[in-house]
């Protein structure tokens, strides 16, 4: 996740050193690959590290060789397209400090074409696995549904920042927050430096009074709304604030052209 939107993706949610104030998982709990097939690290060693097998991103296996994730994943923190040589998603690893669960490289990646890295919009990606992963794909919603009530539980799942310190987790984990109204993510992002929310494209999720919330590293990752990817981990104002929820990609205004470049 951006840690600020304006801040044209100074702030991009990487699993090694972020340049900015991050947004992993913060007040979560553990979580299994077996119980989350379908979420996936986006991994590239030669710019991360070995440490946690290089993870710098999530993502969700929405088809055997078609993962959703977001698309600032594949920006540098200037703003610049970074496309990894040796980028490769894992798929069944919930210890990234283990070999287990598969890694696969990623062959095509498609951006969509309308985003903005300067406010965070548009913020959806599909890559192309060099060869299937194995069973376990999560649904998206369709186009145009209406699944983001205000109240709504939704859950998101990665292996980002636990405390907003940059204490990256080598474990998946997963918390439970509540959507919120447009007005509500308005007042806490209406421009400038704090980021501009835009109800048509993004929607936020969080305790009122902080808490939880998705953080640095679990970027790409989905906000799963009744079983169905509903969002993708994008952008904030730090990590669990008090006031200053998450925002997510509103999947359901772009689930069309989604589906379109997965080839779904």
């Amino acid at each position: 996740m951006v840690a600020v939107a304006a801040a044209v993706l100074a702030g991009v949610l990487t699993g090694a050193t972020p340049s900015g104030p991050p947004r992993v998982i913060v007040g979560g709990s553990p979580a299994d690959t077996a119980t989350y097939p379908w979420a996936v690290a986006l991994s590239s060693r030669a710019e991360y590290g070995s440490a946690r097998s290089g993870q710098f991103c999530g993502g969700t296996l929405i088809a055997p060789t078609k993962v959703l994730t977001a698309a600032h994943c594949m920006f540098d923190a200037n703003g610049r397209r970074d496309d990894r040589p040796d980028l490769t998603v894992i798929q069944g690893r919930t210890d990234l400090r283990t070999t287990q669960g598969r890694e696969v490289a990623v062959s095509a990646t498609h951006v969509n074409p309308g985003f903005d890295p300067g406010v965070i919009e548009g913020d959806w990606a599909v890559l192309t696995l060099a060869e299937p992963l194995g069973t376990g794909t999560a649904p998206v919603v369709a186009q145009g549904a209406d699944v983001y009530a205000a109240g709504t539980p939704s859950t998101v799942v990665g292996w980002g920042d636990t405390t907003g310190n940059g204490d990256y987790s080598s474990t998946l984990r997963q918390v439970i927050v509540p959507l919120v109204t447009d007005a509500t993510c308005r007042t806490a992002y209406p421009g400038g430096l704090q980021g501009t929310y835009d109800a048509a494209s993004m929607v936020c999720a969080g305790e009122r009074l902080g808490g939880k919330d998705a953080c640095s590293a679990d970027s790409g990752g989905p906000l799963l709304v009744g079983g169905r990817v509903a969002g993708i981990v994008s952008w904030g104002d730090g990590c669990a604030l008090a006031r200053k929820p998450g925002v997510y990609t509103r999947v359901a205004t772009f689930a069309r052209d989604i589906r379109e470049a997965a080839g779904l």
